[in-house]
């Protein structure tokens, strides 16, 4: 029994590919250190934990239903559990609802103004599925979604909008657009072939690595502007110098004519993004 209830947590883990999650957490923990100008108590620090395990698990299991169709004729996604038959549709559907009212239900403790904005940003996570159905900015569309990450800590702990977590809002939006142009890439001939819109597809290898290059490069500017805001401590600008050597990198070891290290730069290297900007916050928390 044991055994098997650990074989499907994997199968589920595999199909949120909960190790994604380092994309987004870091942001939100940013969001929520910054806001408090330290530690912002453990009852905000579980909710808003709880809130974005729930709001990245269901915007991974609405994709994956809503991409069903896709997934089943794309050689490099047959083998993911729902198209395997290793998780069901029913099965789906039932975590799609537990998620979304965990998540709902954490932002209530959090406050008034993250219940409210729960709403919203279930029914943004979803729409994001479709959005490769009628445009090529789905890539941005996608960087909105986990920029939403840094705006939900800050007002976990501070329940008003303010530029710093913006600006990290919009860093976010172009770093994640930047290795989702890349990672598309992988894609083009069956982009073409289904009629989706992606920038590889749309535009070609050489303009979609140029494009990638321009919004990485809007990310840098948007992080080390959000430290400035803040006035961060020499911390933050070592993590923000370190990542930005992590971008050039990325763009370092693929190109156009060989993506053979495609998988190191999405995940990898991406990984570390949050990462060290996480760490260069917590850094500037402990000399302040």
């Amino acid at each position: 029994m044991q055994g098997a209830l650990f074989y499907k947590a994997v199968i589920w883990a595999r199909m949120i590919k909960i190790e994604h999650s380092v994309f987004a957490l870091p942001f939100a923990y940013m969001g929520v250190f910054w806001s408090a100008s330290g530690w912002p108590g453990w009852v905000t620090f579980i909710f808003l934990t709880l809130a974005m395990v729930a709001v990245r698990s269901f915007a991974m299991t609405f994709n994956r239903i809503a991409d069903l169709k896709f997934d089943r004729e794309n050689k490099r996604t047959q083998n993911w559990p729902l198209v395997t038959g290793e998780i069901t549709i029913r099965e789906s559907y039932f975590f799609l609802g537990i998620t979304a009212v965990v998540f709902v239900v954490s932002c209530a403790f959090l406050n008034a103004l993250c219940f409210y904005l729960s709403f919203f940003a279930l029914g943004w996570s979803a729409l994001y599925s479709y959005t490769k159905r009628f445009t090529s900015l789905c890539h941005f569309f996608l960087g909105s979604v986990l920029g939403l990450a840094p705006l939900a800590g800050w007002i976990a702990y501070e329940p008003a909008f303010a530029l710093a977590p913006f600006l990290i809002f919009l860093g976010v939006l172009f770093w994640v657009a930047g290795f989702d142009i890349l990672y598309a890439s992988q894609d083009v001939s069956f982009d073409k072939e289904k009629k989706l819109y992606s920038i590889p597809g749309k535009y070609g290898l050489e303009t979609a690595f140029v494009l990638s290059g321009f919004c990485h490069v809007n990310a840098s500017l948007f992080f080390v502007l959000s430290g400035v805001i803040v006035s961060a401590a020499w911390p933050f600008y070592l993590a923000w110098m370190a990542l930005s050597g992590v971008l050039l990198v990325e763009h370092r070891i693929i190109s156009p004519g060989n993506l053979q290290k495609i998988n190191v730069s999405f995940f990898t290297l991406n990984g570390m993004v949050a990462v060290l900007l996480l760490l260069g916050v917590l850094g500037d928390i402990a000399l302040r």
